[in-house]
């Protein structure tokens, strides 16, 4: 029980001290610790980039949306049809006709999940390039300015205007890249 209570003693009060003065030590070797922070959620709202993903996309979900709503009407006028039909058609015909409005609807349904996904992969193909170029503006300015550490914002409680570098990755961004043009989702 003793050496177990030494052993804790050593842990809890020696080690703090150890590790202090090693980390005390690479600081000093080092020079200061230069920390800034950023918040991705608004260059990610704010950037001529991304503001110009967003239209491209709303462009191409407004496209599908009219190619699905005339498959709906489709749809929809073959199910009137079908209702119609109730009363005159045998058991057996009326059922093998459900079976083949039903197709069409798994089908239907098909190709809307199919134009979502492609509309997604499209977005997340120009978002990927956007980070690519916003991960290389960040990394120049560290190295320009002697940064060592770089926190996002929503995960920082409080730090002074002066360590955000927001504004500035932001103007960069959008003069190395004012726009970009996202690729149509294929057909």
């Amino acid at each position: 029980m003793k050496k177990i209570l030494t052993v804790l003693f050593l842990v809890t009060f020696i080690s703090p001290i150890y590790v202090g003065s090693v980390a005390a030590q690479e600081q000093s070797t080092t020079g200061v610790s230069k920390i800034a922070v950023i918040s991705i959620d608004a260059i990610r709202r704010d950037s001529m980039a991304v503001k110009s993903i967003r239209e491209q996309i709303e462009t191409f979900r407004n496209k599908f949306q009219v190619e699905i709503q005339k498959e709906e009407d489709v749809l929809r006028e073959a199910n009137q049809a079908l209702a119609r039909q109730r009363t005159l058609l045998s058991a057996e015909a009326f059922d093998e006709k459900r079976r083949e409005f039903e197709k069409q609807v798994a089908t239907i349904q098909r190709l809307v999940q199919e134009k979502k996904l492609k509309l997604d992969q499209s977005q997340g193909g120009a978002m990927n390039k956007v980070q690519d170029k916003l991960n290389e503006i960040v990394s120049a300015l560290a190295t320009e300015n002697n940064i060592n550490l770089i926190l996002s914002k929503d995960q920082t409680i409080l730090a002074v205007k002066s360590l955000d570098i927001t504004g500035l990755v932001l103007e960069r961004l959008d003069k190395q890249l004012p726009e970009l043009k996202v690729t149509a989702p294929a057909e």
